[in-house]
């Protein structure tokens, strides 16, 4: 079996159809959260996203370390080449960085660059 990193969405990437092109599957979430971070909407000008995600704005986060401050997704189970594909579909306004997650693990997250 391979290994496998956490992965937090909080926007498109916890969106099925997104899944099934991205990583070739529908990926088995569970509910977390992020403390301290908040989203603004962003506006995506690459075709390619805009057409597999059905949007062209898109959330991303921003950390605030303010503990009111809250932003609830899901955790994704994902393998290096998985983990690639997601980073490959991102937009260069969003940059990958480890955050602790609100229920005490750590995982990926896609926030501003």
């Amino acid at each position: 079996m391979p290994a496998t990193e956490c992965l937090f969405s909080y926007g498109t990437l916890r969106l099925p159809h997104v899944q099934r092109q991205l990583f070739g599957i529908e990926l088995p979430t569970r509910s977390d959260a992020l403390v301290g971070w908040r989203l603004r909407m962003l506006r995506i000008t690459a075709p390619d996203v805009v057409a597999l995600s059905g949007a062209a704005e898109h959330p991303i986060l921003e950390r605030t370390d303010d503990p009111h401050d809250r932003v609830d997704g899901v955790v994704l189970e994902v393998t290096a080449e998985q983990l690639a594909a997601s980073d490959a579909y991102e937009v260069v306004d969003y940059r990958r960085v480890r955050a602790q997650l609100a229920s005490g693990g750590e995982a990926w997250v896609y926030a501003a660059g």
